[in-house]
């Protein structure tokens, strides 16, 4: 008799890298349970715990998206894993953030990890990625009148490509007994400077775009004041700008191609794959 193929949740399930992850682990014969608030295959929202138990239902294994647009979260995390034990999840891959261990502490990044590792009866694996190539090419950092606008100065960044991060996180969600307890980094292949981001558009795509730097504070206070994010958020916000401005973000390593056997994506690939991203939106 064949034995049924395992069966992960993946929150986050219509995001950047859960949509990836999901497709990934199906195509290696792995069985993916997309969840989230809209379009997935089950219905999950953080503030609806009726929703929860049915999302768990028949499952093996999780990948872990905590609630977004938040800082304090790790209680509400907590209650839903330890549902996640009682309904039989014995594995959790968790979407953390690149130099976590420096988080503010008003931000439960940490706090999660450090529930993760100490539960017993369930393994984990952490991933840490650096900022995704994504941002540049959505709603998260958009072009508009000609400039990507966002306060990091002359601080790079090891932008990395979120079919990068999901295939790091389908292997450790594969072979949970080979990644257990194990915490990866993914990152790209080039630390850059948003300047040289944008350049590199402009070569690839032939669309004119710059870096507009700007005071951190008023940056924020704007995406406040516009309703981008909620006030709380605003400790996030600059933490992830400060940690580039003063030269402390991510730096290249080759956690992808040790977990994946394959070579990071270049940011200069992902600009040539979404190459219709600037070309649409400039000829709107």
């Amino acid at each position: 008799m064949t034995e049924s193929p395992q069966t992960t949740l993946v929150l986050g399930g219509t995001g950047r890298t859960g949509s990836l992850l999901a497709k990934r682990l199906v195509e290696r014969g792995h069985s993916a349970r997309t969840a989230a608030r809209h379009g997935a295959d089950v219905l999950f929202d953080w503030d609806n715990p009726a929703t929860h138990a049915d999302a768990l239902a028949g499952v093996d294994s999780l990948y872990l998206v905590t609630p977004v647009m938040r800082v304090a979260y790790a209680d509400q995390v907590a209650a839903f894993l330890d549902l996640a034990e009682a309904a039989g999840v014995r594995h959790v891959t968790y979407l953390s953030t690149y130099g976590a261990d420096d988080t503010p502490p008003q931000i439960d990044i940490k706090a999660v990890e450090a529930d993760l590792a100490a539960r017993t009866a369930i393994t984990h694996s952490v991933v840490r990625p650096a900022w995704v190539m994504q941002n540049f090419a959505d709603a998260h950092l958009p072009v508009i009148n000609g400039a990507i606008t966002v306060p990091t100065g002359s601080g790079t960044e090891a932008f990395v490509d979120a079919a990068d991060i999901a295939a790091v996180a389908a292997e450790t969600l594969l072979a949970p007994e080979v990644h257990a307890g194990a915490s990866y980094a993914p990152t790209g292949p080039q630390a850059l400077t948003v300047g040289e981001v944008a350049d590199i558009i402009t070569a690839v795509t032939g669309r004119s775009v710059t870096h507009q730097d700007l005071d951190p504070e008023a940056w924020i206070g704007g995406a406040v004041a516009a309703g981008i994010v909620p006030a709380e958020y605003a400790v996030m916000l600059r933490w992830l700008t400060g940690t580039i401005i003063t030269g402390h973000g991510s730096t290249p390593n080759d956690d992808i191609e040790k977990v994946t056997g394959q070579k990071a994506t270049t940011f200069r690939e992902f600009v040539r794959r979404n190459a219709h991203a600037w070309t649409a939106t400039a000829a709107v």
